[in-house]
Parts: C-alpha cells; structure tokens; sequence
C-alpha cells in the first residue's frame, strides 16, 4: 500500500559531518528596495499575517489589495527611500552585523556555534535560513528574536513561522525559543551605557521620551503581554538612569488605522511637552535593536519636526543599540544562557568522524 506524503525532501545526510547547534537570529524585516512594487511586496506579506492583523480575511482581503497596499506602497517607499545606505537597508545592515559580532562573541567564549539571521518578512526567509543551518550540521538550533518585549504580533509569529517550516520537514533538529528579555540585566546596561555615552558627548535633555512600537490596544485587553514588559523595561533602565517619574515619559509610535492603540502616543507627547515650554527632549527607542524606519524616519525625521514646529528647540535622538560592545555581550550572554546543556563546547574528534564515514559508505550509504 503507498503512502502520500506532504513532507518536504530533506537534504541529504553527509556520513562523517560534525554535528553542531545553531542560532537564528530573527528581526521583523524590510522590503529588498526603497521602490513601491518592492514595498507592495514586503507590506503584503506583512499586513497578511493573522498574528499583525486580527481581522477577518473576509474583511481584510479586500482593504487590504483594494486601498491601503495601492494607496500606501509608494508612500512608503519614499520614507524608505530617506533612510537607504549605499549598502541597502539600515535594519537588514545592523541585524546582519549583530549576527556576524554574535557569532564572534560565541566563538570568543568557546562555543562551536553557527550563527544566521533571518526576517520574518522579506529575505533572507526564517525557513531558508533554517534549511541552511540544517545544511551546515546544525541538529539543534536556538531561535533568537531581535525583539526584546514578547507580543503575539512579533515574538509569536516568528514561533508560527518555525513551526510551519518544521511541519514539512521529516528531519527535525532540538528547537528552543527564546521569548524575551525585557528586563535581562545586560540588556539594561546596555541601554543605559548607550543613553549616557549620548549624554556625555552632546550634553543632558531636560526630558527623557522612550518610545516604543505600538499595538493595538486590545491586544492588551485579551492578554498581550507587551505593554506591561514595555512599561518593566522603561522603570528598570530609568531606575539605572537614576531618572525621577517627571524626567522621562513612555509612548508608543508607529499607529495603523482608526483603531484605538496602546497610549500615550509619541507625536502628540513630544508637541504637548515643546508647548508645555520645555526647551530640550531626548528620544530612545528602547524595543528596537538596531536602527530602521521607524527609528531614523519616524522618531528622527517627524518627531524631530513635530517638536520643533510646536515651539522645542533642541531634539535629540539616541541611536538604537546597533554594534554596541556592551549591547553584543548582553545578546552573547543571553544566547549562552538558552545554549546551556546542548555539547556546545566539544571538539569533534577528526579521526572518529572520519571512521564513521568509511564505516557507512562500507555499508551501502551514498555520502
């Protein structure tokens, strides 16, 4: 009797190749050019993820490719286009260099680790990197979002992404997720040395403003984690800062829609303080890793413009982490915490391995 079978081919098995584990590192992603068909194509996949939007496709499909992907793409692409570097997109330059520091970091504390990265929209795929973590020996691989607040719209849908990639394959490595670290003490620090570095060479705001990516506010409501770990992050690094409650404000930036999202917002709070008279705001945008959109166009560009025009006279946006030495170390340390109890730190023996080889090619196998 045959069987049909879904379940993708797998790669070949190489008889006498060392086992090893892997780290996915996970950021959101970016469309490939600042143009609007490539736009179109990124705010596609994005907008159609149930986990971004919880509407139902019934409804959504037809907004969706009808108005706001027609109307929104070109729009966007011009924003993007602000921000690109002769090397591409800022967030697909800084993940790919957190990865490659991450993988340094790793094999400095003697770990046997192959380090990749991966978006959860756009390229490279998480289920391409995956294949190719597999192809490279990984059997256990520890997947690493770039998202330091766990919500069902960032941290779990990288979750749904492994997890429709593993339903095709018939090979499966160990997985481990990691699902925050909002209040990871190096992570903090990190936070903190970036604010004071700041600090130290440009001179000190009157006011604080972290600014973090919003969501809508029902996902509070139904039980969404995110903004209470937004709110942990932003009283432990003022409590580093040593910071009083009236010396900096939480918000949330990057609203979508008429829906009501998490509150204060961050435009109207940097205008309402500019008219409240203060003369000086520093911004931080704590939940993203590195620097992207919304950090260099949305927070640099138009909250800079939003304060000025309502009477500010100074603004100053802080840098996202990026390839801050204190920033790697924390990411490296919490990488080796989850890597702990998988043979990380072994050296596979040459001479065995190559035994193994013969021995199975003896035996009828082809590689």
């Amino acid at each position: 009797m045959a069987f049909s079978t879904s379940f993708q081919q797998e790669l070949r098995f190489t008889h006498g190749q060392a086992a090893c584990a892997g780290v996915l590192y996970c950021n959101l992603g970016t469309p490939d050019e600042p143009t609007a068909a490539s736009v179109r194509r990124y705010l596609a996949e994005f907008l159609s993820d149930p986990r971004v939007v919880e509407i139902p496709r019934l409804l959504w499909w037809p907004l969706l490719h009808g108005l706001i992907l027609p109307l929104r793409s070109g729009k966007s692409a011009a924003k993007y286009a602000t921000i690109w570097t002769p090397e591409g997109s800022p967030l697909k330059l800084w993940t790919d260099k957190q990865a490659r520091l991450l993988q340094g970091w790793l094999g400095e504390h003697g770990h046997r680790v192959k380090v990749r990265y991966a978006m959860r929209y756009g390229s490279p795929s998480i289920a391409s990197q995956l294949d190719a973590l597999q192809a490279e020996g990984a059997n256990r691989i520890l997947v690493l979002p770039a998202y330091p607040q766990y919500s069902a719209t960032t941290t779990a849908s990288i979750v749904d992404a492994v997890t429709a990639w593993s339903s095709r394959k018939r090979n499966l490595p160990e997985l481990r997720f990691v699902n925050r670290y909002h209040d990871d003490r190096g992570y903090i620090e990190a936070l903190a040395r970036r604010i004071e570095r700041h600090w130290r060479e440009e001179g000190r705001a009157e006011h604080l403003v972290m600014s973090f990516h919003g969501v809508p506010e029902r996902t509070l409501r139904l039980g969404d984690p995110y903004h209470c770990e937004c709110q942990k992050t932003a009283r432990l690094l003022a409590a580093h800062l040593g910071l009083e409650k009236d010396r900096y404000s939480v918000t949330f930036q990057s609203r979508f829609g008429k829906a009501k999202w998490l509150e204060p917002y961050t435009e109207p709070t940097l205008r309402a303080l500019a008219q409240r008279g203060l003369a000086r705001v520093d911004v931080v945008c704590p939940g993203f890793a590195g620097d992207c959109l919304e950090t260099l166009e949305e927070i640099a560009v138009e909250g800079r413009h939003a304060f000025l025009e309502s009477g500010g006279k100074e603004f100053h946006y802080i840098p996202c982490l990026n390839d801050e030495p204190a920033w790697i170390t924390a990411l490296g340390e919490l990488a080796q915490r989850n890597l702990a109890g998988w043979p990380t730190r072994e050296t596979p023996d040459a001479q065995v391995l190559a035994a193994s080889r013969v021995a199975a090619v003896a035996m009828g196998a082809k590689q």
